[in-house]
């Protein structure tokens, strides 16, 4: 079932977000704000997105294996409820990020140049 969602680290690169240049970005956040953690790492607002993509991912296919396993007797029913609890969390997280990055866009677009 989740396995139609495991092309999500290839969004980066259909949106063009893996062209982003990580070098000036990152040198300049660096100088900029002190706090900036990933910025100094290299890391970039694309690899941070994906790798949480990838993250959630896994957690839904842990709970998805998880439960096939209540079903077939070898997990207890503690187990099966934690990890679709962490499933649930997850989904939420994923779903607050969406809006929030739909209504950062949408801002962005209501911006006069």
């Amino acid at each position: 079932m989740i396995s139609s969602v495991q092309n999500v680290s290839n969004l980066s690169m259909t949106r063009a977000l893996g062209a982003v240049d990580t070098e000036n970005s990152a040198s300049s956040a660096a100088t900029t704000m002190p706090g900036t953690a990933g910025a100094a790492n290299g890391l970039s607002f694309a690899s941070v997105l994906g790798g949480m993509a990838s993250d959630a991912v896994s957690s839904l296919k842990g709970a998805e294996s998880m439960s096939f396993a209540g079903i077939k007797g070898t997990a207890t029913t503690r187990e099966v409820v934690d990890s679709m609890l962490q499933a649930e969390q997850t989904l939420q997280t994923a779903i607050a990020i969406r809006d929030k990055v739909v209504s950062a866009f949408l801002e962005v677009t209501k911006m006069q140049m």
